[in-house]
Parts: structure tokens; sequence; C-alpha cells
């Protein structure tokens, strides 16, 4: 029997005996939560936990392009698109962007995610010429105007070969490295960080009618795969990060399961993203159908996230985020 553990996750000065810290964070943990497929869940303390498991949750996590993975990163969304959902057509020349992108790492963004290819739901493909047209200017501009990490948000291998000769220090897969079988090998190849991330379908289709068995072993036991599958191509466990793909084939009620048990992923030995920044269900829960209005919400949910553990928040709204991080950091 396969068995997953979600720790259950505290905080504080004062904390019980028996206690073990959550992937080397200011954040412990004395139970968890024993899932399967087969069993009805039960609560174990951490000495119960099988030592390979107990050790991937509790091992400190290695910095991801120099970037510490022991407090909170913000990732900043920078869409070279003219229809992303929510920024689509704003940053469509190179000086607006790179203007954008040192206002970001100015108000607090470690990392810049640079994407020429929209993943909304219903979006088309596009092709990697004009992909790379898009980000590759834009790249090299922005990494002679600060030092940032860069992402590079795509799912071809000729487009991420062509943002890291440029300046691009970590390549993020909305399809998890399964859309283009050269892009892992890539990867390997030039020792890239890399975020996994798990899409159900693509674009096109996945919100049509997503399904699962259980979408939070689904969406953990897929990422497992991957993260395997980097490491047998010679990518080290410690450069990749983890995303559960918020909204990409997710129904409402799939998105709160996850949110709901996050910590899961720690499970998995990686740093965890998690991007819902502006997201339909963010709009819909929240009551807000204009999509630049949600950051409140998705702040709140960004928050309740790193209450979990999690060590990178994908957002559009970079100095709220910002704000809301340090005065979250300062009460607990």
């Amino acid at each position: 029997m396969t068995e997953y553990f979600r720790p259950l996750v505290l905080h504080g000065s004062a904390l019980p005996d028996g206690a073990v810290s959550l992937a080397g964070q200011a954040l412990c943990f004395t139970h968890a939560e024993r899932l399967s497929r087969t069993e009805a869940p039960a609560i174990v303390t951490a000495q119960d936990i099988p030592a390979d498991a107990l050790n991937r949750l509790t091992r400190p996590r290695s910095d991801i392009a120099e970037l510490s993975m022991d407090r909170p990163q913000i990732m900043g969304i920078l869409n070279a698109t003219p229809d992303s959902f929510s920024d689509g057509g704003i940053h469509n020349s190179v000086e607006t962007a790179v203007a954008a992108a040192k206002q970001m790492a100015a108000q607090g963004a470690g990392i810049l995610d640079i994407g020429g290819e929209s993943t909304r739901p219903g979006a088309n493909f596009v092709p990697e010429d004009e992909e790379i047209a898009r980000t590759e200017p834009l790249i090299k501009a922005i990494r002679a105007e600060t030092q940032a990490l860069i992402s590079i948000d795509t799912r071809k291998a000729s487009v991420a070969r062509a943002a890291w000769n440029v300046g691009a220090g970590l390549i993020n897969d909305v399809s998890g490295f399964t859309f283009d079988p050269a892009l892992a090998p890539f990867c390997a190849e030039v020792n890239a960080p890399v975020c996994v991330m798990h899409m159900q379908g693509d674009p096109v289709t996945m919100q049509d009618d997503p399904k699962y068995d259980d979408v939070l072993l689904d969406v953990y036991d897929f990422l497992e795969g991957q993260v395997a599958h980097l490491e047998k191509l010679g990518l080290n466990r410690s450069k990749i990060v983890v995303d559960p793909g918020i909204g990409f084939g997710k129904a409402h009620a799939h998105n709160l399961t996850l949110l709901q048990n996050l910590s899961l992923f720690h499970g998995l030995g990686c740093p965890i993203l998690l991007g819902v920044s502006r997201k339909g269900f963010i709009g819909e829960i929240g009551q807000e159908p204009r999509k630049d209005a949600r950051a409140p919400g998705s702040i709140a949910v960004g928050l309740a996230g790193l209450a979990q553990g999690v060590q990178i928040l994908r957002v559009h709204d970079v100095v709220e985020t910002a704000q809301a991080l340090r005065l979250w950091a300062a009460v607990r």
C-alpha cells in the first residue's frame, strides 16, 4: 500500500515535545494525516512516519539559483502576450516590460516569470518562433537591468534554450514536462533549475470537464513521477520546484481540496510554488468580476498557502503581496 503523509502544520515560539521542522522552515509538526487509496485517513505522530518520508518532509530545501527557500519568495508575473487572462497586451514593448520588471524587483519580487504564450483556459498554441520573438529580447533587456532571477514560462525546448542563453535562470513548464519531450533533457543538459506544474489536458480543453479519482493523490503522483523522470535524466531533486497547478484542469472543488491540503506536497522533498493570483475561483468566491481587483482574495489564499509552508507565491500584485507578507511574518 502506498502511503502519503500530510503534516499538520504548527508555528510559534513555544512548541510541544516531538515537534519536527517542516522543510527547514520556522514551521513544524508533531502529527500528520496518513492517506492512501485503499484505507481511511488516520492521524499518526511524526515519529511514526517512515524514515525516508520523514526526511523528505523535514530536510531544508536547497537554494534555487541562489534564492533562499528558508523564507517565502515572490514570483512576479510578466506576460509578453496579447491574450493572457489578466495582463495580456499590457507589456507589448520591450521598454514597458523592462520598466515593469524593474518595478516588480524593487517592490520585492525575487523572481520574474516571463511568458510568451498564454495558458489561460481556451488559449491557442503559439508557434515557437513567435514565442521566442516575444520573450528572448525581453529577457536579454531585463537581465541587463536587474539582478532578480528570471524564469521562462514555456512548454517548449527551443524557447527555453533561447531564454537560457540570454539570462533566464529557471524553466517553468505548465505542462510538467509532458508537452515537449526535448525540454526535460535540455534542462538536465544545462543543469537548469525547473518548476514542474500539474495540468490536466491542455489550455484549450483543460476546463471542459476535469475529473479525478482523487485530485489530491492524483496530482501528487503526477508530480512525483515527473520529478523522478527529471532525476533519471540527471537533474538533482534539489533543483526542482513543484506546483500543484491551481486552476489548470481543475473545478473549484478540486482547487479548494488542493489548497486545504497543500502541506502534503512537502513529501516530494521540493520547494512548493503556489499560483492563484486573480484566478477565476478568486473572483467567484470573492464576488469580484474584475480581474485586476482581485488582489485581496489572491493575497488571502497566498497567505493560507504560506501557513502550510509554501515557499514561492506567483503573483500579479507584487507590492500588495510584499506588504502583506511583511505583516504576516511580523505577527508570526
